[in-house]
């Protein structure tokens, strides 16, 4: 069995570029700047090596100035932490790319992005507001440009010399095929809602196939219903293995060979969604074989709008 160290410090070759992306990372998707600077400061203490940011979360200064803190601080260094970063729906066109692309590195306080993801597959009207709407409400969209397009563009960013590397994200297997059909730089990346109830192992192993790394987000499920966490496969699980049924739930996520993401403002909280350690194979077994639910939580796919589904019990 993978000891704990070795599995928290895991790090996945990128498939271009130099790097590796750390396999644990944390999300800075938290409303409130303040709030955001003390957990991603808090995160890189506890051992996160991997800031996971966007232009949408408008946060990025104050993932800066936590990066800052730390980096000045003297105890890490910029070139241990991996840093992603996402281009938003209303900058697809490509001559919009390399101004968001270095307002997200001002913002941030970073010469270099580590991995540079467009957001969504879809294209919203161009402009300041990051939600344009009709009168009806509905989402503008741009139908002036295509995700081709916007590849494009972000492979000059690579060019260039100021993203490491670049992928995708909230994106299906189908649109994923098309971009890797006709891309000159392949994904390295692609970012997808994915948990015990989401697995997507066809879409894992198409990633696998082309040596694309497959990041989780809501990797614990968000708390909503149903709670994964609850469930009674893991729950047995984690009393069988000492551990809490998110340090499963994230440990298996490492295991089958994909990144996760996790978030929290809760020191306790991030110190325990760091603290995992390799699942014996039974569990894996079992995780994959008795655990039929599923359930996609967010719709962002179909609409790229960000949004959790309400469920009532």
């Amino acid at each position: 069995m993978t000891t704990s160290d070795k599995f928290r410090e895991m790090r996945i070759p990128l498939n271009h570029g130099s790097g590796a992306i750390p396999a644990v990372g944390f999300g800075t998707l938290i409303p409130d700047p303040v709030a955001t600077r003390q957990a991603t400061k808090a995160a890189l203490e506890t051992g996160f090596r991997h800031l996971d940011a966007a232009e949408r979360y408008r946060n990025e200064d104050a993932v800066g100035e936590a990066m800052q803190e730390v980096f000045k601080a003297g105890a890490i260094r910029r070139d241990e932490v991996f840093v992603t970063t996402k281009l938003w729906n209303t900058n697809h066109r490509p001559e919009r790319v390399r101004a968001a692309f270095d307002a997200s590195r001002r913002r941030l306080q970073v010469d270099d992005i580590d991995c540079y993801l467009i957001h969504t597959p879809f294209a919203f009207q161009p402009g300041d507001n990051q939600d344009p709407r009709d009168a009806q409400g509905q989402v503008i969209y741009d139908s002036g440009v295509t995700l081709a397009d916007t590849w494009g563009a972000l492979e000059r960013l690579v060019d260039e010399g100021h993203a490491r590397s670049i992928g995708l994200s909230d994106i299906s297997l189908e649109k994923l095929k098309e971009i890797v059909a006709v891309a000159r730089i392949k994904p390295a990346v692609v970012q997808v809602e994915s948990h015990p109830y989401l697995p997507e192992w066809e879409l894992l192993e198409f990633c696998r196939e082309h040596g694309i790394v497959l990041l989780a987000f809501a990797a614990l499920g968000h708390a909503m219903d149903p709670n994964l966490l609850e469930d009674p496969v893991i729950t047995a699980i984690a009393a069988r293995v000492h551990k809490t049924p998110a340090q499963v739930a994230l440990a298996w996520a490492v295991q089958r060979g994909s990144a996760f993401l996790t978030t929290s403002k809760n020191p306790r909280r991030i110190q325990e969604n760091f603290d995992i350690s390799a699942l014996p194979e039974d569990a894996m077994r079992e995780m994959r074989e008795r655990i039929t639910t599923n359930i996609r939580f967010n719709a962002v796919v179909k609409t790229g709008v960000p949004g959790f589904i309400p469920r009532v019990k």
